[in-house]
């Protein structure tokens, strides 16, 4: 599955809110200052080359669609973070998250628990 850029992310993100949108709707989702219409049209087009997004016409227009699900996306990425940073070691990667936040015992069992009761 091939990256996306930070702007590309920030559409998808809204994409996977929205379910399926224009391009009006993504950029009324913006926050302001908002970008051009010609702007978020070519990152869809871009979006859609890569296989992330499909659309359908309706009417004079076309409503545009997530093909990739947040989930997946985010999985991939969060794989690539850990190979690239920590070696491929999960534990590597926590460690150096919860040193970072200054995460204290409290939260860790609080995480645990959840992840617990999602088993």
């Amino acid at each position: 599955m091939k990256q996306l850029t930070k702007a590309e992310e920030e559409v998808m993100q809204l994409l996977w809110k929205l379910d399926e949108a224009n391009v009006a709707s993504i950029i009324k989702e913006m926050p302001d200052p908002k970008p051009a219409y010609n702007t978020i049209s070519t990152i869809i087009r871009i979006l859609e080359n890569k296989e992330f997004v499909s659309h359908r016409k309706v009417g004079k227009g076309y409503i545009y669609f997530p093909l990739v699900k947040k989930e997946e996306y985010s999985s991939q990425s969060l794989n690539k973070l850990m190979n690239n940073y920590f070696n491929g070691s999960f534990r590597n990667m926590v460690s150096f998250f919860v040193k970072k936040n200054d995460m204290d015992i409290k939260d860790l069992e609080e995480i645990l628990k959840e992840l617990d009761n999602d088993n």
